[in-house]
C-alpha cells in the first residue's frame, strides 16, 4: 500500500521473487496507452540512450577504482540508435576484464563475487520495478529486451545504467575479502540504493534517479520531452572508501 517493493528469499537467503504494488498511478490508462503507441524509432532511440548511460557509468567506475576508462569512453561514438552493432556486449567484456580481472566470468549460477552482484542486481531490479509501476507504465512493454517468458522486459531495461553502482558496491567488497552473501554484505548491497549518483540536479540517491529515469520515458511516451533523464557520467569518488558497514 505505501509503495514499496518487497523482497522474497529462498531457504539458502537468496531472492527468489518479489511483490509490487499494480495501483501506483491515476492516470495509468492514458500512459499504458502512450506508451503501447510508441513508435519502433522512438524504442531504438531510447535504448541507444540507455546503453549510452550504461557505458559511461561502467567507465566512471573504471575511472574510480584505479583503471583507465578511456577504452570504454572511445566506445560511446559508435552506439548507433537501437545499438544494431552491441557495443553495449563488447563494452561489458572490456569492463568486467578491468574491473574484476581477467579470470572472472560473469555466472548467476556462481558463488562468491558473482553471488554478490546477483543480490545486488535483485534488489535493483526491484526498485526499478516499483518505479516503473509508480510511473504508470506497463513492466513488459520493453524498449529492447524481448525474451518472451520475461514480465519485467521495461523492468530490466531501465535498470541498465545503474547496474555499475552495485558492481562497484561488490568491488569495494572483494577489496574487503568481503565475498559471500552474509547479512554485512546484503545491507551494503541494499545501502546501493541511497548512494548518490551525479545529476542535473546535483548529487541524488540512486533510487530517485531511477524514479526519474521512469517519470522521463512516460514524458517521452506523451511527447512532453525527447530524451531521457540519466544520471551524469560521474560517480562520487568518496564512494570508493566506504566502509561495507556503513
Amino acid at each position: 500500500e505505501r509503495g514499496a517493493p518487497f523482497v522474497l528469499c529462498g531457504a539458502n537467503h537468496n531472492p527468489a521473487g518479489m511483490l509490487i504494488g499494480v495501483d501506483g498511478n491515476y492516470n495509468q490508462a492514458r500512459r499504458f496507452d502512450a506508451q503501447i503507441a510508441a513508435s519502433k524509432p522512438t524504442h531504438k532511440r531510447m535504448w541507444a540512450e540507455i546503453v549510452r548511460s550504461k557505458v559511461e557509468q561502467q567507465a566512471a567506475v573504471i575511472e574510480a577504482t584505479g583503471g583507465n576508462p578511456t577504452p570504454l569512453t572511445t566506445m560511446l561514438n559508435k552506439i548507433k540508435s537501437g545499438d544494431p552493432d552491441n557495443i553495449e556486449a563488447q563494452a561489458a567484456r572490456l569492463y568486467w576484464t578491468q574491473l574484476m580481472g581477467k579470470d572472472f566470468r560473469r555466472d548467476q549460477n556462481a558463488g562468491g563475487i558473482n553471488s554478490l552482484l546477483n543480490y545486488g542486481y535483485t534488489i535493483l531490479r526491484a526498485c526499478t520495478a516499483r518505479s516503473v509501476i509508480a510511473a504508470g507504465l506497463h513492466p513488459t512493454i520493453s524498449l529492447f529486451h524481448s525474451n518472451a517468458n520475461n514480465p519485467m522486459r521495461l523492468v530490466d531495461d531501465l535498470m541498465e545504467p545503474f547496474r555499475p553502482m552495485a558492481d562497484l558496491k561488490v568491488w569495494q567488497l572483494a577489496q574487503e575479502d568481503e565475498t559471500e552473501l552474509q547479512p554485512n554484505t546484503k545491507r551494503a548491497l541494499v545501502h546501493v540504493m541511497y548512494d548518490d549518483m551525479q545529476t542535473d540536479a546535483g548529487a541524488t540517491p540512486v533510487m530517485t534517479c531511477i524514479q526519474r529515469l521512469a517519470t522521463s520515458l512516460v514524458q517521452v511516451y506523451l511527447g512532453e520531452r525527447n530524451n531521457l533523464d540519466t544520471p551524469l557520467p560521474s560517480l562520487p569518488i568518496d564512494l570508493v572508501s566506504h566502509h561495507i558497514n556503513d
